[in-house]
């Protein structure tokens, strides 16, 4: 019997300190290694990946910013966020091709549609693009004073930008069939192209949707049997960074919820992974994973993951 499983990879897992095109599909190589390693650990498992586009969508936006002229203006952040979902599922669909001899791998270029009266845009929280030291923000912001920069989980600064909630997935019937036919599916890259529904159709609107969130749509579409959410490292933990810190393994759903509500989970960073794992567990009663790449292949064994499940 089939399991289908849908992986989350952060924008952090394709893009290294080499922003190069060549570098990017070097990383995806390596992913796509770790996702085949899955595969084999699991043979009954069919793939669909979803990616984040953070730090891509951050660099394509500072180049057009750079070389932006009247007859050659940049492109808003709905088309940049479309422009990188392409290139990254294009530089996925052919890594995973490499290492998936007998699949069928395809991407779709997905829209994710969103309330245009979300809070999220009254209060930017999404972080995209590099870290910044703060003696940079002053030039930067000079340049750029629509840009809105807040530290980073003591990272440096970065760039945020409105992050709405999905609410559909235009695709949704296409991505459906495609699952269904058993393809190895790349959909909602960057948490989709977000849209709002209006009388004429679907416009873009400046923001980026978690892609966390997005994939627990998406498993919504496809029926997935289990969500994974793939980060830097291989657990979430509570008192993070004190010497009372403590991994979390397994844990329900009212724990989970709990531990958000006490503040334990940083906000743009570990809190909306969790609020989505919770949200996918909540919707379908089945169970939602998260670790990080390097583990995947490994986690069901050495129990290093942090798994919510239903009360």
């Amino acid at each position: 019997m089939t399991k289908r499983v849908i992986f989350a990879l952060g924008g952090n897992a394709i893009l290294t300190k080499d922003a190069s095109a060549k570098a990017q599909q070097a990383a995806l190589k390596d992913t796509a290694q770790k996702l085949a390693g899955y595969v084999k650990a699991n043979p009954d498992a069919q793939l669909v990946v979803t990616h984040g586009n953070g730090p891509q969508v951050g660099n394509l936006l500072l180049q057009g910013a750079l070389g932006a002229t009247e007859n050659n203006p940049a492109m808003p952040l709905d088309t940049v966020g479309a422009m990188t979902q392409g290139e990254i599922g294009f530089w996925m669909a052919n890594a995973l091709d490499e290492q998936l001899e007998d699949s069928q791998v395809v991407t779709v270029v997905t829209r994710t549609v969103v309330d245009g009266k979300d809070q999220a845009f009254q209060n930017p929280t999404k972080p995209i693009g590099m870290f910044y030291q703060e003696a940079e923000l002053d030039e930067l912001k000079a340049a750029h004073p629509d840009w809105v920069f807040k530290e980073d989980a003591g990272r440096g600064f970065r760039r945020v930008v409105p992050s709405p909630k999905p609410i559909n997935i235009v695709e949704s019937r296409s991505i459906e069939n495609l699952a269904n036919s058993g393809a190895v599916l790349i959909a909602g890259g960057g948490g989709g192209i977000p849209v709002v529904k209006t009388e004429h159709g679907y416009d873009g609107v400046e923001a980026v949707i978690d892609k966390d969130f997005t994939a627990a749509k998406l498993a919504e579409v496809v029926d997935a049997d289990e969500l994974v959410i793939l980060t830097a490292v291989d657990m979430a933990y509570i008192k993070f960074g004190t010497p009372d810190e403590k991994p979390l393994r397994e844990i329900s759903i009212s724990e989970a919820r709990k531990y958000v509500d006490d503040g334990e989970f940083a906000e743009g960073s570990m809190k909306p992974k969790i609020l989505a794992l919770i949200s996918f567990v909540e919707r379908t009663g089945k169970r939602a994973v998260m670790t990080s790449l390097e583990n995947i292949a490994e986690y069901g064994e050495n129990g290093r993951a942090t798994v919510i499940v239903p009360d």
